[in-house]
């Protein structure tokens, strides 16, 4: 049953005119009762209506990407490429396009709150990138929100996120099991055999899939799964730096450092350093994503390339109805290993 206005003035109380002067943001309201209209609207999931008004007509060529830190080149490269393939007469009447960047700075209730303002905005397109949170309720709430968004017509796009099932998303999943499987399979190779790891945020899907790829590849070479030499952090360079030194002290035998993605690994380095290490002489370090900066690192890291770039340019496309998806909804995108001169045959 849909929602009216109506129904928000009754729920907050107020009159009709009163949720409308709040919404459209036209005129003073009292603060109490502002934020018991947005309370009404946020728990009846009202959509702004009005198939023929012009704010329906506004909107309707949106298109939200959603990502945890635009600030990273992680996201920043996915929401480039996204952009550069929404722009152009593609939308209404042959204008264009407004893509909106929308940053969650890593918070599961900020990414609820876009998608519920994306959906009573009508966007056309909303593209989530990066892993999604590990926690029930939260991705129980996620689930319905992209199911009514899809089931309203809007194409929803996750890139680099895990399928959502029964929610008509199109899903362009990264491989990184497999990547960090080949990754730590390369360090076993060359004859390492106490490797530690540090671990992004527990409670993400990346995280989890990357530390299950270097268990599968101990595993796989009879290596024992030792948990002091794993470390969780954030995915940045200060967490990379201060998780290496608490691994040094757990394992000062360690030949080798094994991080969640390119600027931790960056981190990881300088520590090394400043214990006074040689990287890769005394120890190797390996990365993840293949960051512009990472060929630049010295020496150059070795790391897993994922081609963000071709991935979020191909969710703009889907997106935009440009390209079909990908048979049954869903696509892996896989990594490409790429050694370079921060890992080597460890010493003795």
């Amino acid at each position: 049953m849909t929602v009216t206005l109506a129904d928000v003035a009754a729920r907050a109380q107020v009159s009709p005119a009163t949720v409308s002067r709040v919404l459209n943001g036209n005129y003073p309201v009292a603060a109490a009762t502002r934020e018991r209209v947005l309370k009404a609207v946020t728990e009846l999931d009202y959509v702004l209506n009005g198939p023929a008004s012009a704010l329906a007509a506004a909107t309707s060529d949106l298109v939200g990407i959603l990502v945890n830190d635009i600030a990273d080149p992680f996201f920043g490269i996915m929401a480039s490429a996204i952009q550069s393939e929404i722009g152009g007469a593609q939308g209404r009447a042959g204008g264009e396009r407004l893509a909106v960047v929308c940053n969650t700075g890593g918070s599961p209730e900020r990414e609820l709150t876009y998608l519920t303002l994306l959906q009573r905005q009508r966007a056309a397109a909303v593209v989530v990138t990066g892993g999604a949170v590990e926690d029930g309720p939260h991705a129980a709430a996620i689930a319905a929100k992209l199911r009514k968004l899809t089931d309203a017509g809007t194409r929803v796009v996750l890139c680099g996120r895990p399928p959502a099932e029964d929610t008509g998303a199109v899903a362009l999943a990264f491989d990184n099991r497999g990547g960090a499987r080949q990754l730590t399979g390369h360090l076993i190779g060359l004859g390492h055999r106490r490797l530690g790891y540090i671990a992004g945020p527990e409670e993400r899907t990346t995280t989890r899939h990357r530390l299950e790829g270097h268990r599968q590849a101990l595993t796989a070479a009879g290596l024992e799964d030792d948990p002091a030499l794993t470390v969780h952090g954030r995915y940045d360079r200060r967490s990379g730096y201060e998780a290496t030194l608490e691994l040094l002290r757990r394992a000062p035998d360690l030949t080798a450092v094994v991080a969640a993605n390119d600027s931790v690994a960056l981190g990881a380095c300088a520590a090394l350093r400043e214990s006074g290490l040689r990287i890769p002489e005394d120890v190797s370090v390996a990365g993840f994503d293949d960051l512009p900066f990472s060929v630049d690192a010295v020496p150059a890291l070795t790391t897993v390339r994922l081609p963000l770039s071709k991935a979020g340019a191909r969710a703009g496309r889907i997106a935009t109805g440009r390209e079909e998806p990908p048979p049954g909804g869903i696509a892996t995108v896989r990594g490409e290993l790429m050694v370079r001169g921060s890992t080597a045959v460890p010493r003795g």
